[in-house]
């Protein structure tokens, strides 16, 4: 499932980066803090790897 904004893809890489031990759980805020905790690993590679080009800032 590819990203649908900027912002999801960059809250995604920091939620992949808290779940790979990469960075600390504490340190997330808002949507990234709730993704580390629902979704999966793979799930969040998806959403992270999601070319940024053509994606708006915000959705919405």
């Amino acid at each position: 499932m590819p990203a649908k904004s900027k912002a999801q893809q960059k809250a995604a890489g920091a939620a992949l980066s808290a779940k790979r031990g990469e960075t600390a759980k504490k340190d997330l805020k808002g949507a990234s803090k709730s993704m580390a905790d629902s979704m999966s690993e793979k799930e969040l590679e998806d959403l992270a790897h999601t070319k940024r080009k053509d994606l708006p800032d915000r959705k919405g």
